[in-house]
Order: structure tokens, then sequence, then C-alpha cells
């Protein structure tokens, strides 16, 4: 079983049962105790519950942007799955900020491709990893915590040629435009998809129509765009249309 996989599971078993033992995990996953505490201290960094004495128990959600206790959470665990399955070894990976591009992130560990991303909170998850290569954009600490933006930047993102770029948002119009709440970022997506060979778009239902008054392309711009069934049907038709690929993740 691969480390990644080991996370999914122990993460699930903290969900089902609220905590859970080393030896107990130990026994379950046949694994060392000592490979499931390496483990837990990767997954408490992750914000995907806390460690212990003896085993972990559920995250403290309170002002932590790690957690995915949100109305769409598991959206966004199907769409990373999807998402990551489109990412091929060897690639250079473009994750910008966000909860879902997160989970990708995690869902690559052990994988060899190389990433590049704003998104502090992926250093924690992959900055131990040998198999990918993880490059960390510069710049100045945005307005969102975990996440960097502005010239220096945008600089970076210029000398930058990715294989792929998995972009979030902060909602989808009807009419096809993809937008985001801060103006800062606009850019920094805009200048992402442009970076890449291919451009991902993940999104959860709630994004149709979300929120945001600064555009940051059209769904048309986006090679792929990964989200669930009943999401935004009339706009993704209309994306499709226009030649775009859309996945449905379940």
């Amino acid at each position: 079983m691969l480390t990644h996989q080991r996370e999914t599971a122990i993460v699930e078993r903290v969900q089902e049962t609220g905590s859970v033992t080393v030896e107990e995990l130990s026994r379950l996953l046949e694994v060392s105790g000592t490979t499931i505490r390496r483990d837990l201290e990767r997954l408490e960094l992750a914000g995907s519950l806390r460690r212990v004495h003896g085993g972990a128990t559920l995250a403290e959600t309170a002002d932590d942007e790690l957690t995915d206790h949100d109305p769409d959470a598991a959206e966004k665990r199907v769409i990373a799955v999807a998402t990551a399955g489109l990412i091929q070894d060897g690639d250079v990976v473009l994750l910008d900020i966000g909860h879902t591009t997160l989970a990708v992130a995690r869902l690559l560990r052990d994988r060899p491709v190389t990433i590049v991303t704003n998104n502090l909170w992926i250093l924690r998850v992959l900055g131990d990893d040998p198999a990918c290569t993880l490059i960390l954009l510069g710049g100045a600490v945005g307005s969102k915590p975990g996440t960097v933006s502005g010239p220096l930047t945008e600089q970076m993102l210029a000398l930058i040629h990715a294989d792929v770029a998995v972009i979030s948002s902060g909602g989808i119009r009807p009419d096809g435009s993809v937008v985001t709440d801060l103006n800062q970022e606009a850019g920094i997506k805009h200048r992402m998809r442009r970076a890449a060979d291919r451009s991902i778009l993940v999104a959860t239902s709630l994004k149709f129509p979300g929120e945001g008054a600064y555009r940051i392309a059209s769904l048309d711009d986006f090679d792929t765009i990964v989200t669930t069934p009943g999401s935004g049907a009339a706009t993704l038709e209309a994306a499709a249309r226009g030649g775009t690929t859309i996945v449905l993740a379940e």
C-alpha cells in the first residue's frame, strides 16, 4: 500500500470512529508503528487530524485553513481523485490555491511529478515527499492565509512552462465567465492557465454561480472542467459545444 493510500485509509478511519490508536492502525494497515507515527505527523501537518498520545483524533476546525469541513467537502474529494487521474507521471503541474487543489496535491504523493504552486499549504503535504519535485512561487503573503501573490509571483510564472495547470475559482457565471473575489488572484490564475499546455478547472456545484467580481477566463479557455453531476448543466453543455472536455466525478 502506497503512502497516500494509507493516509486516505487513516483519515477515513478517524472520521468514522472519532479516534484511533497507533496499534489499531498498525494492525489494520499491516505496517509498523513507526510508519504509522510518520503518517500521523504528515496528516497533522496537513490539518487532516490531530495527534494525541498513542494515536489521533479528529482535527480541530477553528481557524484551520487545511480542514475540509465545509458544505462541498465530499465533492472536493471526488473531484480531486478525478483530477489526479488526468495527471501523468513526469508532468510539470501548476497547482492553484484552494482546498480542492490541496486535495489533488495529497493524491500526488509518491508520484514522480514536478509541482509548481503558490499554495503554501502544499509545502506541508509534499515538502518531505522524495518522489516529487516541489517548486514554490515567490511573492508576498496573500490576503488569504497560506498563499503568495503579487508582481514577484507573476514574474516567476513567466519563467514556467508546465504540462498542466489545475485552477480553482470563486464562481462560474451562466454565461461561462470564471470569476474570483480578489483582483490579485485573478491575475495569478490567468497567468497559470497561460503557462501550461493543458488547463483544468476544478469546481464543485456551489461554484455555479458562486461569487466573485474579477474575471479569470471563460470556460472555453479551459481544456477540461472537472465537476460533479448536476452542476450548472446548461453552462457546461455550452462549454462542451465549444470543445471543452467535461469530466463528471462521482
